[in-house]
């Protein structure tokens, strides 16, 4: 029997890699979809394809649609990045609606495919507080892809994985070494240095050197400042 397919979101970042990773372990052929959203951190979409390769996916996808042209976002515009730890509330980090808009495109990409499954890295423990993260999306989501495609009304509903759901950043690294994935392949930072390094201090930064140190994991990342805790 064909293996089946799955389309995978794949953002460079270490949790679209494991998640993307975990799909592929678990028997599915993958296409990859990067959406190139004129973010500001750009050196992610160089790991996107990284990753992409590394995994040997049926074809990886680099969509543009330039995000920056509704702003709102420190990372699609002209504000700056906190750096000052992860704190109450949901920070200027956010992307409005970005995981919507994403799982959107890769919807329609599934079904165009034929897949019916669907992979996705966002997890809701150790993370900035985007609602578009939470399992209560998710779950809306599946609903709408029932709704809102002939695969759907038809009978034959998409299957929105999240497997990385319930993880910390920890239980993260943890299942990505024992993928056996080069996780310096992945990009996590929000305001890289001029000279292609994590910052240290943004949230995303945090967030990723707390996950290797808590796993026991080496960390592989080159920090331009040693990252303190979230």
């Amino acid at each position: 029997m064909t293996s089946p397919i799955a389309v995978v979101l794949v953002s460079g970042g270490l949790d679209s890699f494991v998640a993307a990773a975990s799909a592929q372990a678990a028997g599915y052929r993958l296409l990859a979809l990067s959406i190139d959203y004129n973010q500001r951190h750009r050196v992610e979409l160089a790991a996107a394809r990284r990753v992409a390769a590394t995994l040997g996916v049926e074809r990886h996808v680099v969509l543009p649609l330039d995000l920056s042209a509704f702003g709102g976002s420190a990372l699609t515009a002209d504000i700056d990045v906190p750096k000052d730890g992860v704190g109450e509330g949901i920070p200027v980090t956010y992307v409005p609606a970005r995981n919507t808009i994403f799982l959107s495109l890769a919807l329609g990409w599934a079904e165009a495919a034929g897949a019916r499954d669907l992979f996705i890295g966002v997890n809701a423990l150790d993370y900035s507080g985007y609602p578009d993260c939470r399992p209560e999306f998710i779950a809306g989501f599946a609903t709408l892809a029932e709704l809102a495609t002939k695969a759907g009304v038809e009978g034959s509903p998409f299957r929105i994985h999240a497997p990385l759901q319930d993880m910390t950043k920890a239980d993260i690294v943890r299942e990505g070494a024992r993928l056996g994935l080069d996780m310096g392949l992945s990009w996590s930072c929000y305001d890289p240095t001029s000279d292609g390094e994590h910052c240290g201090l943004c949230d995303s930064c945090r967030l990723r050197h707390k996950g290797f140190e808590e796993a026991g994991v080496p960390d592989p990342t080159v920090y331009a400042r040693p990252p303190a805790a979230p």
